[in-house]
């Protein structure tokens, strides 16, 4: 049977990204703290970046659940978006990149700290590495707090493994997730 004979079934799985769904390992606890410790951050402002299914958008679930928050993905993020969050108390943009604008970034910025706001932004690269040609606006991310989380290690890998193959009641024997583990892409 070649792969064009193959019959794939696609099951959809709900995402619920709850807190107690999050598993923590030294790649990334630090941005799980940081989230769980809002209000107290130490900035308004919180740049979390990080590669592809990370976890940067689940951390960004359980802040909103936290929050009165208003959550937008940055390619539909427009003026229209800063008049609905101007009743919120913190506004989370999701994967942001160097395509936004940097007048309606700066908008934003000036928002939150004008009003006492929280901002969450998700990113693939931290902001103080995009090339911004705004200088207020550079000034405005030197104040953000950037917190990256990295690969993950061995540990979570298994359990990522584990959690997704009950969720889909798969069983597989234990030798074989350490095979995987030890050749499974970390990026």
């Amino acid at each position: 049977m070649n792969n064009k004979d193959q019959i794939l079934f696609n099951f959809k799985l709900n995402k619920n990204y709850l807190d107690q769904d999050y598993y923590l390992s030294s790649s990334n606890q630090e941005a799980y703290k940081l989230i769980n410790c809002w209000p107290k951050w130490i900035k308004k402002t919180i740049n979390l970046y990080g590669e592809k299914f990370s976890g940067k958008s689940h951390l960004a679930s359980i802040f909103e659940k936290k929050t009165a928050c208003i959550k937008v993905f940055s390619r539909k993020f427009s003026d229209e978006t800063i008049q609905n969050f101007k009743t919120k108390q913190a506004v989370i943009i999701e994967d942001l990149d160097e395509n936004f604008s940097e007048n309606l970034l700066y908008t934003v910025l000036n928002i939150i700290e004008q009003e006492n706001k929280y901002l969450l932004i998700t990113s693939l690269e931290p902001l103080n590495k995009f090339n911004f040609k705004l200088p207020d606006l550079i000034s405005r991310i030197r104040n953000c707090l950037i917190i990256g989380i990295k690969n993950p290690d061995d540990n979570l890998i298994y359990a990522l493994l584990i959690k997704y193959l009950s969720d889909r009641q798969i069983n597989i024997d234990k030798k074989l997730i350490e095979y995987i583990i030890k050749r499974i892409d970390r990026s």
